[in-house]
């Protein structure tokens, strides 16, 4: 039906082109046979030949006004010069000339006509031109008040798809994609006034793929001509124009056209913006919140905690070793201390988050720190054989010497977790002249990392597949977080499988020497 109609209306713009067409050609005859006639007249008269030349001119001046084009102007000033000559140059009604001065006239009659017919038609058109461009800013301005105040992506495609159909006089539609630049399933398409419908697209995945390979500014489809909405950075969408109807468009109309898309896609971009900081701030709040949140829960955690591992030591220490006292207090004093280092690494995550954790580096031996880390981690260790390998120069490394201590503690945890009390646990540290970092080298002879875990070992909250056989395991943060704090020291962290047998190994470098951006000046360690 809609085809039939859009026929139809083709049919009628052409009956009114070849009306307009006929009009002029009728105005064209009229006002050379009127201007000849009162020439006639003037000559009976008596009146001078001067004013029937002016008659003429002011005959070309009417038909350039009220006709279209320069044709018609230049034509006229042709018909009105000969028809001087037959009327009223002797011999009359012949195209003959006795008095070789009236060429002198008829040469700057021509001229004079030619040239009137040609500023008149030249500011006939440079108004039609204003009145097309001042069409053009009414209606863009319109579309930008009605886009202004939209904070919908649905509500812009709806009144971009009326204002294009009103203007245009077709049924216009417009397809949105989402926020994965895929296009939708439907698009919104114009029927009648007031009245817009959902349509399904055939092939979304065809019409991306030719959207995205597009050469030309449209695309050029089964039924539409497709104009993509550009945001920034990505495709917003596609009007679409049926192709019935773009056959009848005019320059003045396409670029009118290109104005509007142009609009819609500002008010589109405008509104995903918002929405994206919107998204943003909420985001940002919930983190503040749960930051703040966890925050409080582990320092209220710290001091019971403490409480708890100081009674249990005390027990400890005044029970017999072999007693059922002894052993419930060992293993109250080992789960208040998984806790404890547990709330640890959540205040080094909220540090994190809110960009916090910022090191004061300060050039510290590296064997009173792997020392502190150890003496920390003294109980956990206490049944363990842990090989300690460091230079025996003394080797000093600028560094947050509390930050590395956590970082050693999270690895030799992560260590004792996957090995054997009677399985060995190594920790190494080289210094790397040509690189100028010193190399920690955490190992130990536990079952090693899956090759399905090693990719993901250092994202947060990730757990292995192993691990949830555990009866203790972690929820992910230590490795982390040690991530975190060896790269804010300008390191590197790695994880891997041993090469000289089974067992992980965890390797972390820093700098030997402070950056001067950072510090104010350079030291290095040689």
């Amino acid at each position: 039906m809609g085809e039939i109609l859009r026929h139809i209306e083709g049919k009628m713009k052409q009956k009114r082109e070849r009306k307009k067409k006929f009009w002029h050609v009728f105005l064209f005859i009229t006002i050379l046979i009127g201007m000849t006639l009162v020439g006639l007249l003037f000559r009976t008269v008596g009146f001078p030949e001067t004013n029937i030349v002016l008659l003429y001119l002011l005959g070309v001046l009417l038909i350039s006004r009220f006709t279209g084009g320069y044709a018609y102007g230049i034509t006229s000033s042709v018909f009105a010069t000969g028809a001087f000559n037959y009327f009223f140059t002797e011999p009359y009604y012949t195209l003959s000339v006795y008095d070789s001065s009236y060429l002198i006239t008829f040469a700057i009659m021509m001229a004079t006509a030619f040239i009137t017919s040609t500023l008149t038609s030249k500011i006939k058109m440079n108004a039609e031109i204003a009145r097309e461009r001042e069409a053009e800013a009414n209606a863009l301005y319109r579309l930008t008040s009605r886009l202004t105040d939209v904070t919908e992506i649905s509500e812009i495609t709806s009144t971009v798809v009326e204002m294009v159909s009103n203007l245009f006089n077709c049924q216009a539609a417009c397809l949105v994609y989402t926020d994965l630049q895929e296009p939708e399933n439907t698009f919104i398409q114009q029927q009648m006034k007031g009245k817009q419908i959902r349509r399904e697209v055939q092939d979304p995945h065809a019409l991306k793929h030719q959207i995205a390979g597009l050469r030309t500014e449209f695309n050029v489809g089964e039924e539409f001509h497709d104009w993509p909405l550009y945001g920034r950075d990505t495709i917003l969408g596609v009007l679409r124009i049926p192709n019935s109807d773009v056959s009848f468009m005019n320059d003045s109309q396409m670029r009118l056209l290109h104005s509007m898309i142009e609009s819609t896609a500002l008010a589109m971009d405008r509104v995903k913006s918002v929405s994206e900081r919107q998204r943003l701030k909420e985001e940002a709040t919930q983190e503040r919140y749960r930051g703040n949140l966890l925050r409080a829960i582990s320092h209220d955690f710290r001091t019971p905690l403490s409480s708890i591992m100081g009674t249990s030591e005390m027990i400890m220490g005044v029970t017999d070793p072999g007693a059922d006292t002894h052993m419930l207090a060992n293993t109250i004093y080992n789960d208040a201390e998984r806790l404890h280092s547990l709330v640890e690494n959540i205040l080094a995550l909220t540090r994190l988050h809110e960009g916090k954790l910022v090191p004061e580096k300060q050039l510290e031996a590296v064997e009173e720190v792997v020392g502190a880390a150890i003496k920390a981690m003294a109980n956990r260790l206490a049944d363990r054989s842990v090989k300690v390998n460091i230079p025996n120069e003394i080797l000093l490394v600028p560094m947050d010497a509390k930050l590395i201590e956590q970082v050693l503690i999270n690895l030799l945890d992560n260590a004792v977790k996957h090995t054997q009390p009677d399985e060995e646990i190594c920790i190494s540290v080289v210094e790397n002249k040509v690189e100028k970092r010193a190399e920690f080298h955490i190992a130990d002879r536990g079952k090693g990392i899956s090759s399905a875990d090693l990719p993901y070992i250092f994202q947060m909250f990730f757990t292995s597949q192993s691990d949830k056989k555990e009866k203790r395991r972690g929820i992910g943060l230590g490795l982390s977080i040690c991530e975190s704090i060896v790269v804010a020291h300008g390191g590197t962290i790695k994880a891997g499988n041993r090469i000289d047998g089974p067992g992980a190994e965890l390797i972390f470098t820093l700098p030997l020497q402070i950056d001067c951006l950072d510090e104010g000046e350079t030291t290095n360690n040689d």
